[in-house]
């Protein structure tokens, strides 16, 4: 998966700036607030805001393209900054909340100020400061961490690339992961149980039973209630998961034995390709259909066969190099193949200062955050991505991603500071996944990537569903797993001493895996993900995982499309487009079932999209399972 960084650097917070002049007249005044002293402080909060978060991007995005223990301290000032802010904000906001006659746009952005901060920091001296210092740390020991195949270390990039080398036999699976898991995990734990306690005090401090609490407020409605639909939205696709769990478990049996994967129960979580088995796609050629499933071509196979060349640690520039020799060349290409998709639909393309400003691929003289993610540096055009590209189709589809995050944040920007986001965080993430859905054969032919012969026949519609489902429907308990257990370790529910148990039943409860070695009861194997220490919000992964669905049947029946949906390509369809356009340009500005409306027609998020794109592979399933023990 992939973070986003908007119109704020996330370092610890959503960083929201309170001028100092208006905190204080509010707080000196004897009367009782008024709608039009509500406005001013909006208005005067929304410009400091904006002016602070390009300072505070700049120093995040220098941090993580060049982590030393300078960019370090400067992340930590900067978090601590604007965390202080922040909580200050939040709660001189609150004190709006009552107030009579105000306008929709102003209660809205109170709201927003109050429940919009990822990890609040208590107002008692020092606890903004401790906060951002640990956060900060946290991020940079993943961003360090190594792992090891053969004793050798391997970078945390190196080493996902090497979980989908189904070459390595299960020993080596298993050392990767476990000593990813061991090395960079486990020294967080003191750090990250500090980090709870910090910032459950400062929900409280803002009227939240906890920071999770805190968390699921932010959806238009209240938090019980948005928990409930992510669980509601889990039971209606958890019947195709179940399945594809079961199919998958007897494939891997099939190909390792009962010594390494039983034919019942939990699968093996280093088996499926990927560090966290939260994606499966790597693994297909383990679960192909017989005979149907050869898909013909492989997007990194036509990337290569056209030319693109991966750029190794050992190229080296010269002022005489052929530009097409160049460091970073060929995968700055991958990036104009997915700016010509968004102008096919009518966007403008990307400034000039994104292919000057984006990291293309890793450096070779510095550490750096490698985990893909799109960054809106200044609020208007800045826009840029870091990502250390790899010519392959995962990274095809991946930048496809990370620039509709880009051109959200350029639909939006006319707003003022506050609804510079998406209409819910899962929208942010949905609208490059519903993008990616249209990476089909028919759109690589459009491109000339693929031969108009070597097209997948219908016969192939079962391998082409089934290589999507391996990562999308794989994906689904993993994307609702890891909230559900922050949520659990905020509230106290889940206490220190049992963090990584709770982890690997949850894990196990939800995706049906289990660690390939015991976990000693001091691991921290949630820091293993990115995500946990980079303290950002899990459950809109899980909500793109459904929208993005809602999204792509809408935008297929925009552009007329009669086949079926799964092969749907709306490449070049202005209307598309411009409906698209509509929907989000109205940024964080409506509550997200009027931004779902104009663009789908419904106000309701629902799994029945994608179950049925996936509907003929749910039948051909649940025929494949006949006679299977199923379940964990």
């Amino acid at each position: 998966m992939h973070i986003l960084v908007s119109r704020i650097a996330l370092s610890a917070a959503m960083l929201l700036a309170a001028p100092a002049a208006v905190l204080a007249q509010a707080g000196q005044s004897e009367k009782a607030p008024d709608s039009a002293q509500a406005d001013a402080f909006v208005a005067a909060a929304e410009k400091e805001a904006f002016d602070y978060s390009v300072d505070a991007s700049r120093i995040m995005w220098v941090n993580a393209t060049h982590i030393t223990d300078d960019t370090d301290a400067l992340a930590a000032q900067a978090g601590a900054k604007g965390t202080e802010m922040a909580v200050r904000f939040a709660l001189e906001a609150a004190k709006y909340e009552q107030v009579p006659g105000l306008s929709f746009d102003t209660k809205r952005k109170l709201d927003i100020m109050r429940s919009g901060i990822v990890l609040p920091a208590p107002t008692k001296p020092g606890a903004a400061a401790e906060l951002n210092e640990i956060a900060t740390r946290l991020q940079s020991t993943y961003g360090k961490g190594r792992g090891t195949l053969d004793g050798k270390e391997l970078t945390g990039s190196d080493i996902e690339a090497e979980m989908a080398n189904l070459s390595h036999t299960p020993a080596q699976f298993s050392e990767m992961w476990t000593s990813w898991h061991d090395r960079v995990g486990a020294p967080m734990k003191a750090d990250y149980v500090r980090l709870v306690d910090i910032a459950n005090e400062g929900a409280k401090e803002l009227g939240f039973a906890d920071a999770g609490a805190m968390w699921r407020s932010g959806y238009d409605m209240p938090p019980d209630e948005f928990a409930a639909l992510t669980e509601a939205l889990w039971q209606e696709v958890k019947p195709l998961y179940d399945a594809l769990h079961c199919y998958t478990r007897t494939k891997l049996n099939e190909k390792y034995g009962d010594a390494v994967q039983s034919p019942t129960g939990p699968i093996r979580a280093d088996l499926l390709g990927n560090m966290w088995a939260q994606e499966w796609g790597n693994i297909y050629p383990i679960v192909a259909p017989a005979g149907t499933g050869d898909l013909g071509y492989d997007i990194g196979d036509l990337l290569r066969a056209k030319g693109f060349v991966q750029t190794t640690p050992q190229t080296i520039d010269t002022p005489d190099t052929p530009e097409t020799q160049r460091r970073g060349y060929w995968e700055k290409q991958m990036f104009r193949i997915g700016e010509g998709f968004y102008s096919s639909l009518g966007f403008d393309p990307l400034p000039e200062t994104f292919w000057q400003r984006t990291q293309f691929i890793a450096p070779r003289d510095r550490e750096v955050v490698c985990h893909a993610s799109a960054w809106d540096v200044d609020n208007r055009d800045d826009i840029r991505v870091k990502m250390c590209t790899k010519v392959n189709s995962d990274d095809f589809v991946t930048i496809h991603h990370e620039l509709g995050h880009n051109y959200y944040q350029r639909a939006y920007q006319k707003h003022g500071y506050l609804y510079l986001n998406g209409a819910n965080d899962g929208f942010h993430e949905a609208i490059g996944d519903f993008i990616a859905l249209s990476i089909t054969p028919q759109y690589l032919v459009q491109i000339g990537l693929l031969d108009p012969a070597k097209v997948p026949s219908a016969d192939k519609d079962i391998g082409l569903l089934l290589r999507q489902a391996m990562d999308k429907v794989a994906f689904l308990p993993f994307g609702l797993l890891i909230d559900r257990w922050r949520w659990g370790v905020f509230d106290g529910s889940i206490r220190p001493a049992d963090y990584n148990k709770a982890w690997t039943d949850m894990r196990l409860r939800y995706q049906g895996i289990v660690p390939p070695t015991d976990r000693p009861a001091d691991s921290f194997d949630p820091g293993a993900k990115f995500h946990v220490p980079g303290n950002t919000p899990y459950t809109r992964y899980f909500l793109a995982r459904i929208l993005q669905f809602q999204f792509y049947e809408a935008a297929c029946r925009q552009a007329g499309w009669k086949g079926p949906l799964h092969r749907c390509s709306f490449y070049g369809n202005k209307e598309v487009g411009k409906r698209l356009n509509a929907m989000l340009e109205m940024g964080a500005s409506k509550p997200w079932p009027d931004a779902l409306e104009a663009f789908t027609g419904s106000r309701k998020m629902s799994g029945k999209a994608m179950l049925a794109y996936f509907a003929p592979l749910g039948k051909w399933l649940d025929q494949q399972n006949k006679g299977k023990q199923c379940g964990w």
